[in-house]
């Protein structure tokens, strides 16, 4: 998360206690900023992650922006926080709870199951955002018809942000100095030479069967021993 200045960071904080939001909402916002940590990684841990003993926190290379592992120090402050978080919610897995019981559901019925709940319990105070969540139901729930190995792609926008952020940050600089036609040849020289250090999608070899319309369910390729059992 992008730094401020002590004093924005202390308004900020202070303003967190009066902020109309959920609980769940407000200890997220405050764990953010006492471990520095991207908001993707703090709503999506699982306890499992956190050595409370020794006071640190592990994030595997699966979860982070870069690929790479973690190994957050937990400060006294943000060992309090986790203990309010516990008090919060007495869910066994997640820190914060609720939307990650679906899209991290293993199969799509318990992730609908899920779904239901969640809209069970905050349609009655929030209704517009259930509403937004009903209308997208089929699009949020639609990896579960891909390969498994594609599903961490495609449930972020890492691949694409990550894929034009060489370009996006010389362009920026660079804006109004240039024709367009040399603009465009900048571009795609940029691009040329960011894609020597792309990685491979994870289960590559899987898009031929995705593009020539071989069936998933729940992540594993349908046959036609899984359709007689069926």
């Amino acid at each position: 998360m992008s730094g401020g200045s002590p004093t924005e960071i202390k308004t900020f904080w202070e303003g967190l206690d009066n902020a109309k939001m959920s609980e769940g909402v407000r200890l997220s916002l405050k764990f953010m900023l006492v471990t520095s940590q991207r908001r993707g990684e703090v709503t999506s841990a699982p306890w499992a992650e956190f050595d409370l003993e020794n006071e640190v926190w592990k994030i595997p290379g699966m979860r982070t922006k870069n690929g790479h592992k973690h190994r957050v120090p937990l400060s006294r402050f943000a060992s309090n926080l986790l203990a309010d978080i516990r008090r919060q919610s007495d869910d066994p897995k997640w820190l914060f709870p609720s939307l990650h019981d679906i899209w991290q559901a293993g199969t799509k019925a318990d992730a609908e199951k899920a779904f239901d709940l969640f809209i069970k319990m905050y349609e009655p105070k929030y209704p517009k955002a259930a509403i937004c969540l009903q209308k997208d139901r089929a699009e949020m729930l639609a990896f579960y018809d891909f390969p498994a190995q594609h599903w961490q792609s495609i449930r972020t926008s890492n691949p694409i942000e990550s894929t034009f952020g060489t370009i996006r940050h010389r362009t920026r600089r660079s804006k109004g100095c240039l024709s367009r036609d040399g603009m465009l040849h900048m571009i795609f020289k940029l691009g040329q030479c960011a894609e020597k250090k792309w990685r491979r999608l994870r289960g590559f070899d899987y898009l031929t069967k995705v593009i020539t319309g071989v069936k998933f369910k729940d992540g594993v390729e349908v046959t036609d021993v899984n359709l007689v059992a069926a």
